[in-house]
């Protein structure tokens, strides 16, 4: 007896599903390690910042603003919004002084959308999810 190709998959993956899980518990595996050249969250560094605002204007996705606030040069201080960011780091490449360069926190996780906002803060790099 001849079993039809769909019965055959959905008993392999039956089995297989029996056998190992797909996916992993997260966050509770241990540290996860990223490649070198990974571009995760940003870090902005407002002590070198000019305020030129390049990064805003190269961003291709539109996730990064600047703000005028007290005390700060020409344009203001970017801001950017996590949940907009493609992570192309187009703002890096474009930031004349290296105020803002890419880490290895990749954790998005938050409860609400205005905590994926960065900036307006010393060394800019709120803590999203609970980790560094």
């Amino acid at each position: 007896m001849k079993f039809p190709a769909l019965v055959k998959d959905a008993l392999r993956t039956l089995f297989r599903a029996l056998l190992k899980p797909a996916t992993e518990r997260y966050p509770e595996k241990e540290k996860v390690e990223v490649p070198d050249g990974f571009r995760g969250i940003h870090r902005i560094d407002l002590e070198k910042c000019v305020g030129c605002g390049l990064c805003a204007k190269d961003c291709p996705a539109g996730a990064i603003k600047m703000v005028k606030m007290q005390g700060t040069k020409g344009l203001g201080v970017p801001i950017i919004d996590l949940g907009r960011c493609i992570f192309c780091f187009q703002c890096a490449e474009s930031c004349p002084r290296g105020a803002i360069e890419p880490t290895k926190r990749f954790s998005r996780v938050v409860r609400d959308a205005g905590d994926l906002v960065l900036g307006m803060m010393p060394n800019a790099t709120r803590q999203l999810g609970g980790s560094q």
